[in-house]
C-alpha cells in the first residue's frame, strides 16, 4: 500500500492517492509502530493514537507502558499489542519504524527523559501534547535533540509555549520559522493546519470540519502520522497526508463525532483515496 501526497494551488493539500499493496506484502513489511502509553487512568489518548496507526495501515502496533497502564489497555484492545516499558532496556528493535509519544503521557520528568531517550534513535518520532509541553521551560534541550525526520504536532497553545516569540505571527511564516528552529517537521494545528519542514517546504490543509473539535481528535491525528511513517512515507508527506485524512473523517462523520468513533471512519476515508488498477 502506497500513499502519495498531492498539492493543489497555493500549496493546499488535496486528496491523497492510495495504491493497492502488493500481493506478497506481510505485516512486518507494513511497519511496526510503537506508542508510548500514558499512566494508569490516563491511557485513553495513547490508545486512540494506537488505534489510528493500525487502521491507517501499519502492520503492527504496540503500546508500551508500565504494568498498571497495560492492564487498563488490555480491557480495551485486541489487535494492538502490549509491552511493559523496562527502564533498563531500549524499547526499540530493528522492526520498529516509527514511534509516537505525548498523548496522555503527563508533564513529568519521566516524560522528558523518555522523549530524549527516544530521539536518540534513527527512526522518526512523532511528538504531541505532553511531549511538547514538558519542554516549555527548556525548549532548547528539545530542539537540540530533534532530527529532520521527526514530527511535532502542536496546537496553538502548545506552539506558544515552545515558540513564544512566534505565537502572534501569521501561521505560515510562524510554522516555517518553527521548523527551521526545531530542525524537524512542524504541523501547526488549527482551522487551516500548516505543515512546514526545515528546508522551507510548506503546505496547508483546509479540508476539515468543525466537528473535529472534540477531545481526543488530536491523538487520532498523531496516530495517523505515525502509521504513515511506519509504512515508509517521508515525514513531511506523512504529516500533510494525515492532516487531510483526519479532516476527511470530520467531513464524513459530521455532528456527534467523538474521538472514540473516529478510527471506524478511517477505512471509508482510505477507500475514497484508493486508485484502482
Amino acid at each position: 500500500m502506497t500513499f502519495h501526497l498531492r498539492l493543489a494551488g497555493d500549496n493546499n493539500v488535496a486528496q491523497p492517492a492510495l495504491t493497492m499493496p502488493e500481493r506478497e506484502i506481510h505485516k512486518y513489511s507494513r511497519g511496526h509502530v510503537l506508542v508510548v502509553s500514558g499512566p494508569v487512568l490516563k491511557t485513553g489518548a495513547s490508545r486512540l493514537a494506537a488505534r489510528a496507526a493500525l487502521a491507517v495501515g501499519a502492520g503492527l502496533v504496540t503500546l508500551v507502558g508500565d504494568r498498571s497502564a497495560l492492564q487498563e489497555h488490555a480491557a480495551h484492545v485486541t489487535a494492538i499489542m502490549l509491552r511493559e516499558f523496562d527502564p533498563g532496556h531500549d524499547p526499540l528493535d530493528e522492526r520498529v519504524k516509527a514511534v509516537a509519544i505525548g498523548p496522555g503521557a503527563g508533564v513529568t520528568p519521566v516524560t522528558q527523559h523518555n522523549v530524549l531517550r527516544l530521539l536518540q534513535s534513527s527512526i522518526p518520532i512523532v511528538l504531541d501534547a505532553d511531549a511538547l509541553t514538558v519542554f516549555s521551560e527548556n525548549n532548547h534541550i528539545l530542539f537540540n535533540a530533534l532530527k529532520s525526520l521527526d514530527v511535532m504536532t502542536p496546537h496553538k497553545g502548545e506552539f506558544a509555549r515552545l515558540f513564544p516569540d512566534l505565537a502572534d505571527e501569521e501561521v505560515i511564516p510562524a510554522a516555517l520559522a518553527a521548523a527551521r528552529r526545531a530542525g524537524c517537521v512542524v504541523l501547526l494545528k488549527g482551522p487551516h493546519t500548516v505543515i512546514a519542514d526545515p528546508s522551507g517546504k510548506w503546505a496547508v490543509n483546509k479540508h476539515a470540519s468543525p466537528w473535529l473539535a472534540t477531545a481526543g481528535s488530536g491523538d487520532i491525528l498523531t496516530g495517523l502520522i505515525c502509521g504513515l511513517l511506519a509504512q515508509g512515507v517521508n515525514s513531511f508527506d506523512a504529516a500533510a497526508i494525515a492532516a487531510w485524512l483526519h479532516g476527511d473523517i470530520g467531513v464524513r462523520a459530521g455532528p456527534g463525532l467523538t474521538a472514540d468513533a473516529m478510527p471506524e471512519f478511517i477505512p471509508l476515508v482510505l477507500q475514497g483515496c484508493l486508485q484502482e488498477d
